[in-house]
C-alpha cells in the first residue's frame, strides 16, 4: 500500500505541467545542497536526491530525462554556489547588476552537466546502477572540462561523515558515488525491488563503519616543528584601500612578532597576497618581516611582473628576508583572475576582479615542490588551486605537506569559505598529507592527513595561532592512481546496462 501511494504521488507530480513540475524539481535540487557546508545536512541532501530519482524513474524518454537533470542541477547549483554573488558586491556600484546573472548563468550552466548524465541513465534503462554510473562521471567530466569546476560535488556533503576516508582510495568521486547510490536505494527501498536496495544500504553502512580505518589516525612528534598562522581579516572592499592597507600589513608583522614569551615557531605563513606591492619593490617590506620573525622564515603572497605580466605568487624568505622560492599560480579562475577572450571583453570595460594591475594574471608554468628548511619539502598552492585534485597530482615529487595560502573575503561569510575548507579537508585524505591553511578572513586552519581541522581560526577574526605540523602518512591509493579506475569502472557499469537495456526495450 504504501509502495502504491509513493509511485502514485511520484507519478502526479511527473504529470504536472513543466511550469509546476520545474520548479518543484528545481527545490528538490536545492534540498541536495543543504548537505553541503556549512549546513552539513547529508541526510536531507540524500533524501532529496531519492526523490529525484525516483522522477528519473517515471521520465519517458531521454529528452523529458535530460529536462529533470537540468531542473534539479539548476536548483542544486543555485543554493551550493549562492556565494558566488559575494565578490559582485565588493563594489556594488560597478559589478552589482552583474550579481544575479553570475548565479543564474553559472547554476543554469553546470545544470546542463546533470542534464547529460540524467539523459545518459535513461538511455541505459530506467536502473539504479545506470543512474548511479552516469551522473558519476557527470561529476567527473565537471571536473575537467573546460578548465574544470568541481565545487559543491554531491560526494562533498559526506565529507563530515565516516565515509570521508574512503576518499583515501577513490576521491570525492567515490564519495559522490556513495550518495547517488545511497539515494536510489532509498528509494527502492520503498517501493521495489527491495532485496538489492536493503544490500546496497548494508554495504553503505559498512563502509561507514570502516571509513575510518581506511586513514589511520596521523602521528604527531613531540618534537614537530611548529607553524605559525597569520590572518589579518582584511575585509575585500577595504583590502586594497590606501586608507586601509598599512593598517593590515602592520596587523601581520604585530603577529609576526608577538609570543615573546614563548618558544619562536619554525615557519610563519601569511595569506595570499599579503604584501601590497609588487615583488620588485618589496624589499623594504621584507626587511619589516625579517625584523619582526627574526630567524624564522617566512611564506606569504603577493604579485610580481615579469615584462608586461602579471602573477599571483607565493614567496618563502629566508631569515634574512631574501626569496629564496617563487611559486606563480598556474589554475586561475575564469573571469577572477583572467579574463577569456580579454581583449574583446576589455573593450567592454569587463576585467579580471582579483587582479590589481593589468587586466588579469598570466598562468605559471605549473605544480612544483619548494623546500622548507628542516620542515621538509612543501606543495605550494594558491586558492582556487586546492579545488582541484588533479593539481596536486601533478606535482613532480611527494611533498612532506601541502601548503595553501588563499584569500576566502571574496567568498564572504556565508557559505564559500566554509566550502573551501571542507575540500582542503579532502585533499589531505586523498594524499594522505597535511595541509597548513592560511586565510585572509579566515578560516585558517592546520589539518592533518585523516582531514580533522586539528587547530583553526575563526572566520572574519583576527589573530594568529601556533599548531604543531603533523606527520605525514604512506602515499594514499588516491595518490598513486588518481580518478581513473572509479571513471572506468563507471564507465564498465554503464556499458553494461546500456547492453543489457538494447537487448530488452528500445529507448524512446
Amino acid at each position: 500500500m504504501a509502495e502504491n501511494r509513493a509511485i502514485g504521488l511520484v507519478r502526479r507530480a511527473a504529470a504536472l505541467r513543466a511550469r509546476y513540475r520545474l520548479p518543484l524539481v528545481a527545490g528538490l535540487g536545492a534540498l541536495a545542497g543543504l548537505g553541503q557546508a556549512p549546513w552539513g545536512l547529508w541526510p536531507l541532501s540524500i533524501a532529496a536526491l531519492a526523490a529525484i530519482y525516483a522522477l528519473f524513474t517515471v521520465a519517458t524518454g531521454w529528452r523529458r530525462a535530460a529536462v529533470l537533470g537540468w531542473a534539479a542541477g539548476t536548483g542544486y547549483f543555485a543554493l551550493s554556489l549562492s556565494w558566488i554573488i559575494e565578490p559582485f558586491l565588493v563594489d556594488v556600484a560597478r559589478h552589482g547588476w552583474m550579481a544575479p546573472f553570475a548565479l543564474i548563468g553559472l547554476s543554469g550552466g553546470l545544470a546542463l552537466f546533470w542534464a547529460a548524465g540524467f539523459a545518459l541513465a535513461r538511455l541505459t534503462g530506467v536502473r539504479a546502477l545506470g543512474f548511479v554510473a552516469a551522473l558519476t562521471l557527470s561529476e567527473a567530466a565537471r571536473t575537467y572540462l573546460l578548465t574544470g569546476f568541481p565545487w559543491a560535488q554531491t560526494g562533498h556533503a559526506l565529507i563530515d561523515t565516516a565515509w570521508l576516508g574512503w576518499a583515501a582510495l577513490g576521491g570525492a568521486l567515490v564519495l559522490s558515488a556513495f550518495a547517488l547510490a545511497g539515494a536510489a536505494a532509498l528509494w527502492h527501498v520503498l517501493t521495489g525491488p527491495r532485496l538489492p536496495a536493503a544490500a546496497t544500504l548494508l554495504a553503505l553502512a559498512a563502509f561507514y563503519a570502516g571509513g575510518t580505518a581506511l586513514t589511520p589516525l596521523p602521528h604527531t612528534p613531540p618534537d614537530a616543528p611548529v607553524v605559525r598562522l597569520i590572518q589579518p581579516n582584511a575585509p575585500q572592499h577595504q583590502k586594497w584601500d590606501p586608507a586601509h592597507v598599512q593598517t593590515f600589513f602592520d596587523r601581520q608583522i604585530a603577529f609576526t612578532a608577538d609570543g615573546a614569551d614563548r618558544p619562536r615557531p619554525d615557519l610563519i605563513v601569511w595569506p595570499e597576497t599579503a604584501v601590497p606591492v609588487l615583488l620588485h619593490r618589496a624589499q623594504p617590506s621584507f626587511d619589516a618581516i625579517s625584523r619582526a620573525a627574526g630567524p624564522v622564515p617566512v611564506v606569504l603572497g603577493l604579485q610580481r611582473t615579469d615584462g608586461l605580466r602579471y602573477y599571483n605568487s607565493l614567496v618563502v624568505l629566508d631569515e634574512a628576508g631574501k626569496p629564496t622560492a617563487v611559486y606563480d599560480k598556474h589554475h586561475l579562475v575564469p573571469f577572477g583572475e583572467y579574463i577569456p577572450f580579454g581583449n574583446q571583453l576589455q573593450r567592454l570595460g569587463v576585467g579580471a576582479f582579483a587582479a590589481q594591475q593589468g587586466h588579469g594574471y598570466s598562468a605559471g608554468p605549473g605544480a612544483q615542490v619548494i623546500r622548507l628548511g628542516d620542515l621538509g619539502q612543501a606543495l605550494p598552492l594558491i586558492c582556487y588551486e586546492g579545488v582541484f585534485p588533479q593539481d596536486l597530482r601533478a606535482a613532480p615529487t611527494r611533498p612532506d605537506m601541502l601548503l595553501l595560502i588563499t584569500n576566502d573575503a571574496w567568498f564572504g561569510q556565508v557559505s564559500g569559505p566554509y566550502q573551501h575548507l571542507a575540500q582542503a579537508r579532502l585533499r589531505s585524505v586523498e594524499q594522505g598529507l597535511p595541509m597548513i591553511r592560511v586565510a585572509n578572513t579566515g578560516i585558517s586552519a592546520m589539518i592533518d592527513p585523516a582531514g580533522r581541522v586539528i587547530a583553526s581560526l575563526p572566520l572574519g577574526q583576527a589573530g594568529w595561532r601556533d599548531v604543531p605540523l603533523p606527520a605525514p602518512l604512506p602515499p594514499t591509493v588516491y595518490a598513486r592512481t588518481g580518478d581513473w579506475p572509479v571513471i572506468l569502472l563507471a564507465l564498465l557499469t554503464l556499458s553494461l546496462c546500456f547492453v543489457r537495456n538494447r537487448r530488452a526495450v528500445p529507448v524512446r
